[in-house]
């Protein structure tokens, strides 16, 4: 399979702009490694952006730890404006209020904003705050703020063992009561502090076909409304598609049947942690491929090793790979998330073990 061509620069870029954070999430993908690196100051960041906006790079995604925590947010969002760029933040919402948003109306600031994400994990403080605590009604109250002042916001809900059975009740408060037209989902990952809390957020294979069950419901009554590019949602779409290709021999397009394509993000993006190092995917934190304190990141983006091999790996056959060699489902897979892969197995030419579908038939069954 030929090595799809990618961007001589990149398109957006996801910056960790803070480890700072003030909740304790039970499933963040960072664990103690994100505090023990320090956040790099304003001046510094705003010269990035410089770089950037003569990249020509279009969108760029303000994480963290919290975005919010950071006192000089506004600041570095002028920044990115100055560049011709626009921007989403992700946030867990418990900062926002109204003074805040306020802050939003100088400017150009609320015109370039794409969206806020929030995240909501129960339809009630009892279940949204056993993955994330002390923070339902601060969360609530933010995306109400939000909502109502008219901003483009959006939610997204990781599914894991404390709000499965809370779904239903997530949905009607998202769609019906809040009004949102769409929420988007994810699971929880066994990574950092989701791999030291795995016994009680990871799904097994069978919450993992009831949350699917559930979802497929779910879209039922509310069609087009629930989204997911990871996770339950994803998946049920993914593994439909392999049954499907195998049983009428017509491989979909969508995605590249039979080879390590899963990930298409280092094709037209990159991310940066909040101490400058530049890492593919904030999924593969443990990859660094430089820092943008003593690195051009267009050297980097085109010329890295670890970046190259990461848009080569579509080439690799899925039978190649020493667990997936005997595989009645191998030419029909994609090998999942590599930030998964990587973390789970230290290579990430592997497949993902937590989305082989061969695996979730088995423990299923």
């Amino acid at each position: 399979m030929s090595d799809r061509s990618f961007l001589s620069t990149p398109k957006s870029v996801g910056i960790a702009i803070t480890g700072r954070c003030n909740l304790r999430c039970r499933y963040c993908y960072y664990a103690g490694e994100m505090a023990a690196l320090s956040d790099l100051p304003t001046e510094r960041w705003l010269a990035f952006f410089d770089e950037l906006g003569q990249l020509g790079v279009m969108d760029v995604t303000l994480t963290g730890g919290e975005a919010f925590t950071r006192p000089d947010l506004f600041t570095l969002i002028d920044g990115l404006i100055a560049n011709r760029m626009r921007y989403c933040i992700l946030s867990n919402g418990t900062l926002i209020d109204e003074a805040l948003l306020a802050q939003f109306e100088v400017g150009k600031r609320r015109l370039r904003l794409n969206y806020i994400q929030i995240s909501i994990d129960g339809a009630s403080a009892e279940v949204h705050d056993r993955s994330r605590p002390n923070s339902f009604a601060r969360a609530l109250r933010g995306l109400k703020l939000l909502k109502s002042a008219g901003f483009p916001v959006v939610v997204r809900v990781t599914i894991n063992r404390y709000n499965l059975h809370d779904l239903d009740n997530i949905a009607h408060l998202l769609l019906e009561e809040i009004g949102l037209p769409s929420f988007g989902t994810n699971e929880a990952f066994p990574m950092g502090a989701g791999c030291q809390n795995r016994e009680q957020v990871s799904l097994t294979s069978l919450e993992k076909l009831e949350a699917m069950e559930m979802i497929e419901r779910l879209l039922e009554r509310y069609p087009g409304r629930i989204s997911g590019t990871a996770g339950p949602v994803a998946n049920r779409r993914a593994y439909a598609e392999m049954e499907h290709a195998r049983r009428t021999g017509e491989k979909t397009s969508r995605w590249g049947m039979g080879y390590l394509t899963a990930c298409g993000c280092v094709f037209s993006k990159i991310d940066i942690l909040h101490d400058g190092s530049v890492v593919p995917c904030h999924i593969l934190s443990g990859v660094v491929v430089g820092n943008i304190l003593t690195d051009s990141l267009v050297d980097i983006w085109n010329h890295n090793p670890q970046m190259q091999a990461l848009r080569q790996r579509r080439a690799i056959p899925m039978r190649q790979l020493p667990t997936c060699e005997d595989c009645e489902w191998a030419e029909y897979c994609n090998g999942g998330c590599p930030g998964l892969a990587y973390e789970l197995t230290g290579d990430f030419n592997r497949a993902n073990p937590e989305d082989c579908y061969r695996r979730f038939l088995l423990e299923t069954k």
